[in-house]
Order: structure tokens, then C-alpha cells, then sequence
């Protein structure tokens, strides 16, 4: 750490080893493996900013690291076989979907997920010979599995300007406008940002994922399910109006309400997992983080989400 943090050094350390103590596989890391890798995302992040920063925001700060990907990454960079066969399994299907993405067609989206593997391997080396593996720049501070969508982008975008070194033809321009995007904000290889790259790209990737499966699984539905869903959440009715309406009972109505919820919620999560290439562990943890930070259940959290969605004026146009 520079000068300028050394008094924050006794924190980091405590603050290290409470994250090594909350991992479920730590790799057979100690706390002096991460603590460098803490130490970088601590200047980058917090206090360059904020060089006095409080005791209580640099634990705070350290506590919202992944733990698990974070020592999943450094183990990788230390030459472990086994974290490195972890990360491909486990994330290989992530890769892929966002090279698919982003391609034109499967034969470029294979190329360019073969590409990303072989940048986060390391196939090059400094000029002391180790390794310079895009890992290096992963802190840990947002999903893993958003970071890597974040590296197959900038890849992306790196191997369209050296294809098409900007020739203006119609089908290139959606993809040279996301260049010239990514160009505001990048270093290092990366999508970049003071405020955290990793969270801000990976939470706008999260919203049009699950925003688009939404959508998907409510056009899905059958135009009975579709008017339930928008006289309860759009038009605000209780359940024994909307009954007295379609000449049932109001248990009834409660049940088919309850039914279309679990099967808006089965639809989604399958769909994150099928079409975008989301882990189970990704699907069950942004829906809980998601939830969490509004601070509400899950539950009310696709409450709000089939609200959002029904507001559209597509939605309505489908049920009247």
C-alpha cells in the first residue's frame, strides 16, 4: 500500500482475513495472497476519491467482495490446474452466450470465446516472464460471471476496430456505436469507470437480461392469465372483484393469481439460465442481491417487475 494508507493497513488485514473466513473453497490461499489484490481495488475505488476514508467504509468496502470468485481468480493466476478447470466449467457457458451475443454468427461467437480463454489463460508474458493474464484486473468488487460479459465486449469491440478498421457499412454500425461507447471508457483493455466497472457493466447487462425474459414470459401467457395479471397489479383490483368479473371465486382467483406468479418467476429463471447462459448460483444470487438492496423479498421484487412490465404500453395493448 502507499504511504498515504498505511494507517488503514491493521483494517485491511482484519478485514482480509474475515473474507478469507466467509469463502466456501478459499483455494488454499492465505491472507497475504489476496491482500494486494484488496489493497489495489481499495486506492482504485474508494480512495482515490475519499483518501480519509472512515475505518467503517474501508470494512464495509472489503466486506462486498465476492470472496469466492475473488480467490476462484487469484487462485487461476497462481498456476492452480484445478481453480483454472473450475472456472471454464463453470463459466464457459457465460462466455459463450455473450460472444453469441455479440457475433453474427456461431462460427464468429466460437472464435471470440476461444479468444477470451486464451486472454484470461495468459498466452503472453512481461518482460519479467510471468504471465499477463486479464484476470489481473478482476477485484472482486462485482459478479465474476459480469465481468467476463464486460471482457468478451471489449474484445469484441478491439477485434472490430482491427477487422474493420471503421468502414461504414450499414450492418457494422450498431457495432461501431457500442466501440465508440466503450472507448469513453476504457483502460487497461477493460471497460472502465472510477465508480467500479464491473458493477456498472454487469448490473446494466442484468437489467436487459432480466427485463427481456420478463417480457418473454408474460407474452407467453394466455390472454386469461395476461388480464389477471394486469386488473390485480395494473388496474389495482382486489382478488373478490376480479372474480365477481370472470364468475368464479375469489379462492379461485387467488389460486390462479398465485399459479401465474410461480410459472412468470420458473419462466424467467429458466430463461436466464437456458437462453443467457446464467449459473444457477447467478440466477438465485442477483434475484436475492437485487431484492435485498430495495430491501424486499424476492417475491415482492417480481411484484414490481411484472408492475414495470404490464406498464408498457404493449403489455396493456395485449390484454384489452
Amino acid at each position: 500500500m502507499t504511504p498515504l494508507n498505511k494507517k488503514y493497513n491493521s483494517i485491511v488485514n482484519e478485514a482480509v482475513v474475515r473474507l478469507l473466513s466467509r469463502t466456501e473453497n478459499s483455494r488454499a490461499l492465505d491472507a497475504a495472497d489476496i491482500k494486494v489484490r484488496v489493497a489495489s481495488a481499495l486506492e482504485r475505488y474508494l480512495l482515490r476519491e475519499n483518501g480519509d476514508a472512515a475505518s467503517a467504509d474501508i470494512k464495509a468496502f472489503i466486506d462486498e467482495i465476492r470472496a469466492d470468485d475473488l480467490c476462484l481468480v487469484i487462485a487461476c493466476e497462481k498456476g492452480d490446474e484445478k481453480a483454472w478447470e473450475h472456472l471454464v466449467a463453470n463459466f464457459d457457458a457465460t462466455v459463450k452466450s455473450a460472444a453469441r451475443r455479440i457475433s453474427q454468427n456461431n462460427e464468429d461467437a466460437e472464435d471470440l470465446a476461444s479468444s477470451i480463454w486464451a486472454e484470461l489463460y495468459g498466452l503472453r508474458r512481461d518482460s519479467d516472464g510471468n504471465k499477463k493474464s486479464k484476470l489481473a484486473y478482476y477485484s472482486g468488487r462485482g459478479s465474476l460471471a459480469g465481468w467476463l460479459r464486460a471482457v468478451v465486449s471489449q474484445l469484441a469491440v478491439d477485434q472490430f476496430r482491427k477487422q474493420s478498421k471503421f468502414v461504414q457499412i450499414e450492418e457494422n454500425r450498431e457495432f461501431e456505436n457500442l466501440a465508440n461507447e466503450a472507448s469513453e471508457h476504457s483502460e487497461n483493455g477493460l471497460v472502465s469507470h472510477t465508480d467500479n466497472p464491473e458493477e456498472l457493466f454487469s448490473e446494466k447487462q442484468t437489467a436487459a437480461d432480466v427485463s427481456k425474459a420478463l417480457n418473454n414470459a408474460i407474452e407467453s401467457l394466455d390472454a386469461e392469465d395476461r388480464l389477471i395479471l394486469k386488473l390485480y397489479y395494473f388496474d389495482d383490483l382486489k382478488l373478490k372483484d376480479i372474480a365477481d368479473m370472470s364468475g368464479y371465486h375469489e379462492a379461485t382467483a387467488s389460486r390462479k393469481l398465485a399459479r401465474v406468479q410461480t410459472e412468470i418467476r420458473k419462466s424467467v429463471e429458466n430463461a436466464l439460465r437456458n437462453e443467457q447462459g446464467w449459473s444457477e448460483n447467478e440466477v438465485k444470487r442477483c434475484l436475492s442481491e437485487t431484492a435485498s438492496k430495495l430491501e424486499i423479498s424476492v417475491e415482492k421484487l417480481f411484484t414490481a417487475l411484472v408492475i414495470m412490465a404490464l406498464v408498457q404500453d404493449f403489455y396493456v395493448s395485449c390484454v384489452l
